[in-house]
């Protein structure tokens, strides 16, 4: 992690917070639940914030993927690989490691995310869907961080 000094308008860094690139700080989030509402169509995962103030997110997600991170929260594995199964097996074959999943900015209801993986050619850093990162973070042998910029959290709770 580097330091940085803490200004005005931004926290100071704690354990749980990075700031990588353009001194964007990232906090560390937990998976809080996934949520099944029988009154909405579609499920929500929440993220929650490591440490204060402890702010939480909700991503409305399909219902695939809601089940899949609810299998890899239990540690399930179908029968059959599912995708996310499939791809964590890749990502293991290839001897690659997820450093983290990063949710970069919120836009008209949508989460942008990149996945930011190690490999034997370097470090890449892949779009994502927020709710495929998670759980290919989750699914990791040691589950990878789940980081959410300050900037998103702060566009919540303001």
């Amino acid at each position: 992690m580097s330091e940085s000094k803490p200004t005005p308008d931004a926290p100071e860094q704690s354990e749980s917070s990075e700031s990588i690139g353009n001194d964007v700080q990232f906090r560390l989030m937990t998976v809080g639940s996934v949520r099944f509402d029988l009154g909405n169509p579609s499920p929500q995962i929440h993220l929650m914030e490591e440490d204060s103030p402890y702010r939480n997110i909700s991503i409305t997600v399909a219902l695939s993927e809601a089940q899949s991170l609810h299998n890899a929260l239990i540690g399930a594995v179908g029968l059959r690989p599912s995708t996310h199964e499939l791809t964590t097996s890749i990502i293991a074959r290839l001897q690659a490691d997820i450093i983290a999943v990063r949710i970069l900015r919120h836009e008209n209801g949508v989460f942008y995310s990149e996945l930011d993986l190690m490999t034997a050619r370097g470090r890449e850093q892949l779009d994502c869907r927020t709710s495929d990162g998670v759980i290919l973070a989750i699914r990791q042998p040691v589950a990878a961080p789940i980081l959410c910029a300050e900037d998103v959290l702060q566009s919540f709770y303001n």
